[in-house]
């Protein structure tokens, strides 16, 4: 199975690590991990058993939660890589919210194949982007989405 062998998510400061979709420290969660595939962005998954919708297909919960995460993640790497960076550098990633969120099902995705979310990015304003996702089973496009991806701000987390 193809893979994404250096990771956003990887690079994400310990405190911010957690998400369930994402997040490297959730020992529970999906640990998607979203990288470059030349001027796009991927994340590869190939869901469990547990993720059934219906015998054979895949829950559509775990599809918006893959497109969320990796739009996220994708962003993320646009605006580190606007702002002159490198994944390894030692600068963390800034992290980015979800400020919208809307997934079109296209048709069922089957149970038992990778999925591969693709992602293009469109900057709309310095603190959010526009990251347009489509999931594939194998070479069939199952569902799109788009994530509007907003900077974290500093507060969020604080209490």
């Amino acid at each position: 199975m193809e893979k994404v062998d250096i990771a956003v998510q990887d690079h994400y400061p310990k405190d911010f690590a957690w998400c369930y979709g994402c997040g490297q420290l959730n020992e529970s969660g999906h640990h998607f991990r979203t990288g470059w595939q030349g001027e796009q962005t991927i994340t590869i998954y190939e869901p469990l058993q547990e993720h059934t919708a219906i015998p054979g297909f895949v829950y559509g919960g775990l599809i918006a939660s893959l497109i969320d995460c990796h739009g996220t993640g994708s962003a993320s790497l646009a605006l580190y890589q606007k702002n002159g960076h490198e994944l390894g550098d030692g600068t963390p990633p800034p992290r980015f919210v979800t400020a919208k969120l809307n997934v079109e099902f296209l048709k069922p995705t089957p149970l038992g194949v990778p999925l591969k979310a693709i992602g293009t990015i469109e900057e709309i304003h310095p603190k959010k982007w526009n990251v347009n996702t489509e999931v594939y089973a194998g070479d069939e496009l199952c569902a799109r989405g788009l994530v509007v991806a907003a900077v974290m701000p500093s507060s969020f987390g604080k209490k």
